[in-house]
C-alpha cells in the first residue's frame, strides 16, 4: 500500500458507521469514502487499497492505439473496449487500462452503479508502469486477481521486460488463482488473441511499437 492509500485509509475509516465484519468489507467501505487528489486512482488489488497515478504519456499512447484497433475490430458487433470503468468481483474493485464487454452493458452494472461485474467482462488490458510496485502489480498481483475472478484473457504490454513484451493469458484457473496458458513475444512480433469476441485479433507493432533500445 502506498503511503498515500495509507493516509487515505486512515481518513476515511471514522467515517463508516457500521463495523464491518471482515477484511473485505473494511477495504470495501474504505474504498467507497476515498476521495483522491486529481489524477490518481485507487483499486482494491488482493488485500489492499492500491492507489495509483493515471499513466505517462507512453502508456497512454499504447493504451489508446489498442482502444482504436479494437474500435475497428468489434465495428458492428455487440462487443466494445471500454476505458475507465470500475470491474467489480467479491468486494474487490479495478480499474483495468482497457477491457472488452458488451457495448450495451447496463444489466451488468452492479446494483450501486459503482462498475461493471467481472463476470460481465471478456478481456482485460494492462499496460505495465515502470517502478517495482507498478510492475509486481500487472504482472504478478492483478495475474493473480484476474484468474480468480475468471476473466478469460488477460493482456499484459510491458515496456518494461527486457526489450518490450506482449503476454496473453488465457484459460484461468480460479481456484488455483492462475492462467492455464501463456503466450509471451517481442515487441514486434505479432500475438494473436484466441477467443472470446476478439478472437483474431492481433497486437504488434501498429500498437506496441517496435523493439525498445533500453535492456
Amino acid at each position: 500500500m502506498t503511503a498515500l492509500a495509507h493516509e487515505t485509509l486512515e481518513a476515511v475509516m471514522p467515517k463508516v458507521a457500521t463495523p464491518p465484519s471482515d477484511l473485505d468489507d473494511v477495504l470495501w467501505q474504505a474504498w467507497k469514502a476515498m476521495e483522491l487528489p486529481e489524477g490518481y486512482h485507487a483499486e482494491i488489488v488482493e488485500e489492499f487499497i492500491e492507489v495509483s497515478p493515471t499513466g505517462r504519456y507512453s502508456h497512454g499512447r499504447i493504451t489508446n492505439r489498442l482502444r482504436r484497433a479494437l474500435d475497428k475490430f468489434l465495428d458492428a458487433g455487440e462487443f466494445a473496449a471500454h476505458q475507465d470503468i470500475n470491474v467489480v468481483h467479491k468486494r474487490k474493485v479495478w480499474i483495468p487500462d482497457l477491457l472488452i464487454a458488451l457495448e450495451h452493458a447496463e444489466e451488468h452494472v452492479t446494483e450501486d452503479g459503482l462498475g461493471i461485474q467481472a463476470s460481465a467482462v471478456m478481456l482485460i488490458a494492462e499496460v505495465v508502469s515502470p517502478g517495482k510496485d507498478s510492475l509486481e502489480r500487472d504482472r504478478e498481483r492483478k495475474r493473480r486477481a484476474y484468474a480468480r475472478a475468471g476473466i478469460p484473457v488477460y493482456l499484459i504490454i510491458d515496456d518494461y521486460d527486457g526489450h518490450g513484451t506482449v503476454s496473453l493469458l488465457t484459460g484461468p484457473v480460479p481456484g488455483e488463482a492462475r492462467y492455464a496458458s501463456e503466450v509471451r513475444m517481442p515487441y514486434g512480433t505479432e500475438v494473436i488473441v484466441p477467443e472470446g469476441p476478439a478472437k483474431g485479433f492481433a497486437i504488434g507493432a501498429d500498437i506496441t511499437g517496435p523493439l525498445l533500445d533500453q535492456a
